[in-house]
């Protein structure tokens, strides 16, 4: 198999299935990696798995693709959201990236008290979990969700899913994970702002029947590095990577 080039689509993948390439998709193949008639490309589109396909049609702006074969089945993460408040945008944009790369199903952005950012751009951030997901291999891309009040979040959450909290006041609690249900329960993990969480709100979260706590280790992290420790925590113990 030839194809180096992994490119999301919002079309059903199948055997014969021809898909027309919209133009900035076009411009990608032709103009920047300058492929051809005869060329071919994997594709996914979150649900049908991966699939090598045939560039059937080139154009500037336009073109066609044929699926020819499944290279790779659905590959569905584990079922966890990570929740966190946004910070400056490229840090933010890696969180994100590195979420849909580490097995995020869900990526919730969430506004704290002392959230320092109160707008995303959730096409943008969505779009980058699905350049994440192109290049890491991954056959599903996560939903990233608009902001919203983390009080708010909790005043509605499913009585069924864990939380992972990330309280850096918290030291040496690293093992609160080890005494958790290893079954497939749904799982969150929620990483605080820039500025810690308020106490308010982490007396809720420690009084939460369904909140484990947790401490990063012996130094407060970067909210875009605390992301990335806590979810290499949560696969080692609970998730997929055991």
């Amino acid at each position: 198999m030839s194809a180096k080039i992994r490119l999301y689509v919002e079309h059903p993948l199948g055997a014969g299935q021809s898909l027309p390439l919209d133009r900035d998709q076009a411009h990608y193949l032709f103009g920047v990696m300058r492929l051809s008639a005869g060329s071919q490309v994997l594709l996914f589109n979150g649900t049908d798995g991966e699939w090598l396909a045939d560039v059937t049609e080139a154009k500037k702006r336009a073109g066609v693709l044929t699926s020819v074969e499944q290279t790779k089945p659905l590959q569905m993460p584990p079922d966890l959201w990570l929740l966190f408040a946004p910070i400056k945008k490229a840090r933010t944009d890696f969180i994100v990236e590195k979420a849909a790369e580490m097995g995020a199903a869900k990526i919730l952005p969430v506004q704290t008290e002392f959230t320092n950012s109160e707008r995303i751009r959730q096409d943008r951030l969505q779009a980058h979990a699905v350049e994440a997901a192109e290049q890491c291999g991954g056959t599903y891309v996560p939903e990233v969700g608009e902001l919203q009040k983390l009080g708010r979040l909790l005043d509605h959450w499913p009585e069924d899913r864990q939380l992972m909290f990330c309280d850096e006041a918290e030291v040496g609690n690293a093992l609160a994970l080890a005494a958790a249900d290893k079954s497939d329960a749904p799982w969150a993990i929620l990483i605080g702002p820039e500025g810690g969480f308020s106490p308010s709100e982490r007396k809720r979260l420690h009084a939460l029947p369904y909140s484990h706590v947790v401490s990063l280790g012996p130094r407060i992290l970067r909210a875009d590095t605390a992301a990335v420790a806590a979810m290499t925590l949560w696969q080692q113990a609970l998730g997929d990577w055991g």
